[in-house]
Order: C-alpha cells, then sequence, then structure tokens
C-alpha cells in the first residue's frame, strides 16, 4: 500500500498545479455540508482513523435509494478549473469504489461539470485525483472558470457515462466511504457583468388579471426569501444555482448564478392559472447566446403535496425555437401564452390534468449567470390610463442601515413594512408626500415595503443592512 500511496503522490506532483484547500471538516474551517438527495442517508462528520484522525465525513450507501443518490458541499473557497481542470481528495474505503463527483455554480464556463473518482481499497487513505474532461451524467465536457459548490455522487460504474444504465450499479452495494482534504487550484471571485439599465416597466394592468411572483409592478403571491425553507423561497436547495435580490437603476433585480438550475417556491401563495392566458418574464445575461438554451416550467400539484404536471418552455438558439429578440438595454422579454407551453411528467395514461395549482417555477440552463424581473401570470388585459394612474413612489436608500426614505408624487397615505413572515413590523400614516422611516431596530435582512397612494398600493423590497 505504501507504493500505491507513493505513486499517487508522484502522479499528483508530476501534473505541475498547485493545489490547494477548498474544503476541509475542521472545526475552524468553512464550507458547510448542504442536503442530501436520492433517498442518501445524511452524512456525519466525525473522527477518522489510521493515517487521518482528523474531522472526515463519513458518506453511507443506501442499496434501495435512487442510482443518483448523494450530497450537496459548499466549498469554503471557490476552486478555479480554467487552465487545469484536476483537483485532488483524500478518501478511505475497505473495498475497491467508484464514484461520481461534480463542481457546481460555475462562473465563466458550463455551470456544472463531472468526473469519476476510484479508490482501490485496503482500508487506507489515499489521494485520489479526478479530472473534469469528460462529459459523465449529461454535463459539459470541460470545467472551465470558477466553482463554489461540490458534489459527492454515492455511486458510479466504471466508464460509465450515465446514471441510465451506465453509472447504475445493479444490485447496489453496501457501502460506507470517508472523504476529506477536497483540494484544487484556487480562484478569485469573477467580475460578473450586469445590465446597466432596469428591465422594462410592465404595462398597468387590473390587480385580478396579474398573479406576479417576482416584480416591483404588482404585490406578489406570496412573500418569498432567500434563505431558509424550501416552501418560499427564489433560492431552493434541490438545484445548485444561487439567486441574490441586486439593484439594477433603483430597481428590485433578481441574479442567478451558477443557473444550471434553479426553482422558485410559493407554496403559500399556489396560483390557480385556469384562467390566466399568458406568462412574462424579462431576463438579461452578458453571455452571448449561441449555443446557449434557457428552458422553465411551472409545477403544478393539482391540490396534493407534489407535481403532478408541468408546462414547459424551451428556448434553443441551435434550434428552431430561437431566444426572442433583446432590446436596446439587452433585456429579453418572454411573453408567450401559456397555450404554448408542452405539458410534461403527466403520469402515464393520463390527460394533462389542469393548470389550477402552480406551485414551483424553474429555470434550467447552461447559461453561468442571468438576471430576470417581472415574473408574472396575466390575462393580456391593461387598464386604461386616464382611469387608473400608478403613483410614482421612490424608496432610498436601498440596501439600509438606519433611515428608510420613501416619496411619491402625492400625499403617502399609508405605508408598512413587512417582514418575510408576512408579519407587519413598521407602519405610518404620513399623509405628505414624503417620510422617514426608522428602520435601525430591524433584523438584517429583506422586507416589503407597501405604499398607499391615492388609494393604490404599490410594493417594492428593501433590503436591510
Amino acid at each position: 500500500m505504501k507504493k500505491i500511496t507513493l505513486f499517487v503522490f508522484l502522479m499528483i506532483s508530476s501534473l505541475g498545479f498547485a493545489q490547494d484547500l477548498v474544503l476541509g471538516f475542521e472545526a475552524g474551517e468553512s464550507g458547510s455540508v448542504g442536503a442530501t438527495f436520492g433517498d442518501a442517508p445524511a452524512p456525519v462528520i466525525e473522527t477518522g482513523t489510521g493515517t487521518n484522525t482528523t474531522q472526515v465525513l463519513r458518506i453511507v450507501g443506501n442499496t434501495a435509494g435512487e442510482p443518483w443518490q448523494g450530497v450537496n458541499l459548499t466549498l469554503s473557497s471557490l476552486v478555479n478549473l480554467t487552465a487545469t481542470k484536476t483537483m485532488t481528495m483524500d478518501v478511505w474505503s475497505a473495498e475497491p469504489i467508484t464514484f461520481l463527483v461534480k463542481v457546481t455554480g460555475g462562473v465563466g464556463g458550463p455551470a456544472i461539470n463531472a468526473a469519476a473518482a476510484s479508490h482501490p481499497g485496503g482500508s487506507t487513505w489515499q489521494t485520489v485525483s479526478f479530472t473534469f474532461d469528460q462529459s459523465l451524467d449529461g454535463q459539459a465536457p470541460l470545467a472551465n472558470g470558477t466553482y463554489s459548490g461540490f458534489v459527492i455522487h454515492t455511486y458510479w460504474t466504471v466508464g460509465g457515462t450515465s446514471f441510465f444504465p451506465g453509472g447504475n450499479p445493479i444490485p447496489r452495494p453496501a457501502r460506507t466511504f470517508f472523504v476529506d482534504n477536497i483540494k484544487g487550484p484556487l480562484g478569485a471571485p469573477p467580475v460578473i457583468a450586469a445590465p446597466t439599465a432596469a428591465a422594462p416597466t410592465p404595462p398597468n394592468r387590473p390587480v385580478a388579471d396579474v398573479k406576479s411572483i417576482f416584480s416591483d409592478a404588482y404585490t406578489p403571491v406570496a412573500v418569498l426569501g432567500y434563505t431558509g425553507s424550501d416552501d418560499n423561497t427564489y433560492n431552493t436547495s434541490w438545484c445548485p444555482g444561487v439567486t441574490t435580490l441586486v439593484q439594477v437603476e433603483g430597481n428590485n433585480t433578481n441574479r442567478t448564478t451558477g443557473l444550471g438550475c434553479e426553482g422558485v417556491a410559493f407554496l403559500s401563495g399556489r396560483i390557480d392559472a385556469t384562467d390566466f392566458t399568458f406568462v412574462h418574464m424579462d431576463v438579461w445575461t452578458s453571455e452571448p447566446l449561441a449555443g446557449k438554451f434557457f428552458s422553465f416550467k411551472f409545477s403544478n400539484w393539482n391540490g396534493t403535496t407534489g407535481e403532478t404536471n408541468a408546462f414547459q418552455v424551451n428556448y434553443d438558439n441551435g434550434s428552431t425555437t430561437p431566444f426572442p429578440a433583446a432590446n436596446a438595454s439587452g433585456w429579453i422579454s418572454i411573453d408567450i401564452p401559456l397555450s404554448s407551453l408542452q405539458c410534461i411528467n403527466t403520469p402515464p395514461g393520463n390527460a394533462c390534468p389542469n393548470r389550477s395549482d402552480f406551485a414551483q417555477f424553474v429555470m434550467t440552463s447552461n447559461l453561468g449567470t442571468i438576471f430576470y424581473d417581472n415574473l408574472y401570470l396575466h390575462k393580456n388585459t391593461t387598464l386604461n390610463t386616464n382611469s387608473f394612474e400608478v403613483a410614482s413612489v421612490k424608496l432610498y436608500p436601498n440596501p439600509a442601515t438606519s433611515v428608510l426614505n420613501i416619496e411619491a408624487a402625492a400625499a403617502i397615505e399609508k405605508v408598512s413594512i413587512f417582514n418575510l413572515l408576512g408579519q407587519e413590523v413598521v407602519s405610518q400614516t404620513p399623509n405628505s408626500n414624503q417620510t422617514t422611516l426608522d428602520v435601525a431596530q430591524l433584523q438584517v435582512g429583506v422586507y416589503i415595503v407597501k405604499a398607499s397612494v391615492n388609494g393604490t398600493v404599490s410594493s417594492t423590497r428593501f433590503i436591510k443592512e
């Protein structure tokens, strides 16, 4: 076994690149162990054995679980796979094993890349290297750019290319192995290009004719956060994308990096879309669209606790469904009939049930970073601006630390701040064109501000720092 260890060490040294620690499991090391998937048991951080008695991660396979089962990890430092595509990891296993690893959250290149890793067994710690230069599990063949996440799939087959059936060992054997010291070349956070102009302002529409998920122009169906529960969030844990709230020309905008997949859940505001006819979304990206795809779907739960069917649209510049043309500021406005979305994931033998219970919105793409705004369903109706005029309300500074200023073209009848649980935490009835709210005592986070002007309530978000 000493000869194997020496061989692996010499092989890594001969590759000619620096390997830095990007995730360990000691108490003083950052990074984190996230959610499991595919019925994988939760991994455990414990004291290692043999030549490694530091804190290590124990991974156990579920022989009855999904073939793609595994765990999501967040790296303590970005790994840069631009020049080299190889990383290393310390592994202990009693039996010879092969498993699949992925880097996620890619910026500057593919959002996700996969590689196979093998250990010879023998109940010893070995430094295992793996290179992201093949198309495995349907991912891009070559890593490039910086990555913030790491995934370990418990099972894989030597020489396999897919979990069905190439990476799907049947029957799946009982498996326990330990990992530590995930290393790769360090990467600096990339400069992410951003739009300089806000997304187009939506038209005035009757309140009853809009179901908004994200937009400053309309009241949202639910108060969604960016952390915490997967029930009501723009940033679900079951997709590797990371969504944050940013400002573009003073307009609240969502930025999703490492897209690959990102889910939005609004279980407290599930949408009956039966009578709605259109879906709208504004998207901006700095990446060339040649060879790129962008898909989104609404997950319909049909009164149950999970998806029964879904409605999806796909844009692919390499096929007959190109992206819509962008405006002068680079924003791509998607506004299409709901009837043009394809019904998918319907149980065999059943017609597509309905669209009465939308509970989630899911984006998938090979675009690394996008900005999006004005995500809503509507009935393609507008209000006459002579009979209805939305008050022009300004809010600043945003983010705020101690005070929040509100200004409007007419008297502000009432202004309230709500937390992400829907609780009113600040309220004033200024009856003047401007007012100042004391927000110093609020906890750091995202809040909803609602202002009533001329009997019309407008909503926006602000960040408390």
